[in-house]
């Protein structure tokens, strides 16, 4: 069973993958990803990074002065990849940057990691959020 993606401007429609419950659990459960990103010199970048996903979105939280940050103004399609290579749950799309944290959002990453997303880790840098809609994914061998 496949449901409707998101809409692209060219007015296509993408289609993704129903998941299934194991999947669905361990994008609920598991507190580290991948993410990869591309420099300017186009070489990856790839960092662990706490994440939720909700509706075939992953965000993910990260001071506004990251390298990861600055890497998306320049290319925003991203990479991101639960740890377990055994059983891969890898998904690819296009990350957009915000300031602002929906109410619900800021709640996911509160109950999973008992941390507040908005909160500076560090003095005088913000905080911001990427949004990845999920374009494709690779479940266990298959693009999809």
């Amino acid at each position: 069973m496949r449901r409707a993606g998101p809409v692209w401007s060219d007015g296509r429609m993408d289609t993704l993958p129903d998941l299934s419950e194991s999947v669905r659990a361990r994008l609920a459960e598991e507190w580290n990803a991948w993410l990869c990103t591309v420099r300017p010199d186009g070489s990856a970048h790839v960092t662990p990074v706490w994440f939720v996903y909700e509706d075939g979105t992953w965000w993910v939280g990260t001071d506004a002065s990251a390298v990861k940050v600055r890497n998306l103004r320049g290319e925003p399609r991203v990479s991101l990849a639960l740890e377990n290579g055994t059983h891969p749950v890898v998904a690819e799309g296009t990350a957009s940057l915000t300031g602002d944290f929906p109410p619900p959002v800021v709640a996911a990453f509160a109950a999973k990691y008992d941390w507040d997303v908005t909160a500076p880790t560090r003095p005088g840098v913000g905080r911001v959020l990427l949004r990845v809609p999920v374009r494709r994914w690779l479940l266990a061998g298959t693009a999809q």
